[in-house]
């Protein structure tokens, strides 16, 4: 019985040259273990290390129905970039994306600056209009959209993600 909510996700933090010297290694033993899980339940991956996001590692999620995770954090291209990436939609059933950083922000920096978020204070135009296309792109192809927004994006996650909301009926 598949779910009609929610995700299973796998956040992989960024590995090291100790932890996978090539991302085609990892990508490998991720095929393996996709192959493993069983049947009914929606998947996403959520990578943190760029230069792994090859088309290889787009079509095997693909082959899996598992999505990628597109993902707003320090170390990552922009949300956008990676919409851009020819094979990244990897499902043809959702969409899931998390906006957790500001690209090239560290996550101390935004508990700092944003804390004890009570509001927005640093509007991240790129994310918001991201945010929004997702949800456009869901709608239009009938798909479901899982997007998730943090704090630590812009200082607070409902008014983020009002604001994106707000940009679909524009």
């Amino acid at each position: 019985m598949r779910p009609k909510v929610g995700l299973l996700t796998f956040e992989f933090s960024r590995f090291y040259r100790l932890d996978y010297e090539h991302g085609r290694k990892f990508t490998a033993d991720l095929d393996a273990f996709l192959g493993k899980l069983p049947a009914g339940w929606r998947y996403g991956v959520e990578l943190r290390n760029r230069h792994w996001l090859q088309p290889e590692y787009f079509a095997m999620l693909r082959r899996h129905g598992v999505a990628h995770v597109f993902n707003s954090w320090d170390a990552m291209p922009a949300v956008s970039e990676q919409m851009a990436m020819a094979g990244s939609e990897t499902s043809d059933a959702f969409l899931a994306a998390r906006f957790l950083l500001k690209p090239g922000r560290k996550y101390e920096e935004a508990v700092k600056e944003f804390s004890p978020y009570k509001a927005v204070k640093e509007v991240n135009a790129e994310a918001r209009s991201a945010g929004t296309e997702l949800v456009r792109q869901a709608q239009q192809k009938r798909k479901q959209a899982l997007i998730y927004v943090n704090n630590r994006l812009e200082g607070n996650a409902l008014e983020t993600i009002s604001a994106m909301v707000g940009k679909l009926d524009g």
